[in-house]
């Protein structure tokens, strides 16, 4: 693990996305009208999502755990495509990109498993770094 013990902390922010495929309109539907069988799909991967921002250094051995002060998950529907935006913030002493992109990776991975028994088509697509800001430096990808 990298040792952060010289670095100040500042307001670090990240953005991250993920893309989640359908293969039928039906999908979009099931989703909207709150049909999936598995249940409300947008507010299951949203607690997944949260749950996955907050675990990242459980799982990733090189992490470092650090204090998520903010959370925010959105979605947007695009004809069959559901974009997953997920913003984290902290103060601390380094970034919060990867805690990001893993919650964007939970949320997805969370309505593949929800809407696999509707749609054998579902397809993760994109997941990436959007925009981070605090530390060294700031990237903006949007």
């Amino acid at each position: 693990m990298v040792d952060i013990t010289q670095k100040q902390s500042t307001l670090r922010t990240a953005i991250a996305q993920a893309v989640v495929k359908v293969s039928s309109e039906n999908t979009i539907t099931a989703i909207k009208e709150g049909k999936v069988p598995k249940g409300d799909v947008f507010a299951m991967s949203k607690a997944a999502g949260f749950l996955g921002v907050k675990k990242t250094a459980d799982l990733l051995p090189d992490c470092h755990p650090l204090p998520v002060e903010h959370c925010t998950i959105d979605y947007k529907i695009n004809g069959l495509e559901i974009t997953v935006e997920i913003l984290v913030k902290t103060f601390y002493k380094t970034g919060v990109e990867v805690e990001a992109m893993h919650g964007a990776s939970i949320v997805a991975l969370n309505m593949y498993d929800m809407l696999k028994p509707i749609d054998k088509g579902v397809e993760i697509h994109h997941i990436k770094l959007l925009q981070k800001t605090g530390g060294k430096s700031d990237i903006n990808r949007t």
